[in-house]
């Protein structure tokens, strides 16, 4: 088992279904698409795609996406949920397409699941045309020093949320459902530096929250939020 993902694969297409999971659905598709409607963009990479289902929004917003994913059972549901896309298999670190090919570039919570994050950003970069945009969503870096205890519930039933070594930057198993994959901590800084050092300009960032889910969901939701929004430029 390297990362686990072939082994989750078919779990994470059940949980995934064809509409996206809770985070997805409420709190990050529609700032993700705010950022991307109405830009002019026209060729995209999705960068970990998983089964392809951000790929499927953009393609309906007139956008020409690639998907690009390092699982094969998840590309090969992709394709078979949008046969006319454009689905492959392959890694962030060494992507094979040509320099400056996309207006867009996408990693939507695909930098946690990445071992050489410096080498995949700089691929970003290299494949991104002058102007133009990598659009991120990941975890927060204080979520992902949670485990393995994060929220805890306390001897007088109060939840609290915890974090422990938070600038040391790991790998890590995680587990819900039928889901067990290594994920990355790196702490907000790493991130931070090394996009900057690739040249990036930050344009846009925001912690979105939850919109017409449950209020319970939402109040749990803003204690401790998981997500965060980052728009990167390529100077022109």
């Amino acid at each position: 088992m390297e990362d686990g993902w072939n082994e989750s694969a078919e779990g994470w297409i059940e949980a995934q279904g064809v509409d996206g999971d809770w985070g997805r659905r409420f709190v990050l598709d529609r700032p993700m698409m705010a950022r991307v409607t109405g830009r002019d963009f026209i060729d995209a990479i999705d960068i970990g795609c998983g089964e392809g289902r951000f790929c499927r929004m953009l393609r309906r917003s007139g956008l020409r996406p690639v998907g690009i994913d390092p699982t094969a059972e998840l590309i090969e549901r992709a394709r078979r949920l949008d046969p006319d896309g454009d689905y492959r298999i392959g890694k962030a670190e060494a992507l094979n397409v040509a320099d400056q090919s996309f207006d867009l570039a996408v990693s939507y919570l695909s930098l946690i699941d990445i071992p050489d994050l410096p080498r995949a950003i700089s691929e970003f970069n290299r494949v991104l045309r002058p102007g133009g945009t990598l659009l991120i969503a990941n975890l927060q870096s204080f979520n992902t020093a949670g485990p393995p205890k994060g929220w805890t519930r306390e001897a007088d039933e109060t939840q609290r949320f915890y974090i422990d070594d938070y600038l040391d930057e790991r790998a890590q198993w995680v587990e819900w459902g039928a889901i067990k994959v290594l994920n990355w901590h790196w702490p907000l800084k790493t991130y931070m530096k090394l996009l900057l050092e690739a040249g990036l300009q930050l344009r846009h960032f925001d912690e979105p929250e939850p919109v017409e889910a449950e209020q319970s969901q939402t109040d749990r939701y803003r204690r401790a939020p998981y997500f965060l929004i980052m728009e990167w430029q390529k100077p022109s």
